[in-house]
């Protein structure tokens, strides 16, 4: 893991923003999500993803991380390689 990036201004798809108003366990893994996010924890990437998204950090390119948990759907969380965007999402909304 890393130290923390700026990850700028918090967005979300209107799918997760639904489902984050309908169920508060998948609003609480999103929270737990962003929060391993924001420091240099990718979630459930391979060790090459991994890679490089700390390469991606050191250069200054766009970040991906992946989360999983049992019974709630997978999320994406990517910040931009600006840092002034971060974006939650479902892979399928990519």
């Amino acid at each position: 893991m890393v130290t923390a990036f700026t990850t700028g201004r918090l967005l979300m798809t209107c799918g997760v923003k639904e489902e984050v108003i309908a169920d508060q366990q998948f609003s609480q893994f999103v929270a737990k999500s962003l929060a391993r996010h924001k420091l240099g924890d990718w979630g459930d990437l391979s060790i090459e993803d991994q890679v490089e998204n700390e390469l991606s950090l050191k250069a200054g390119y766009r970040l991906l991380s992946a989360y999983e948990a049992k019974g709630l759907p997978k999320i994406w969380i990517i910040t931009e390689a600006d840092r002034s965007v971060t974006t939650i999402l479902f892979p399928s909304e990519y």
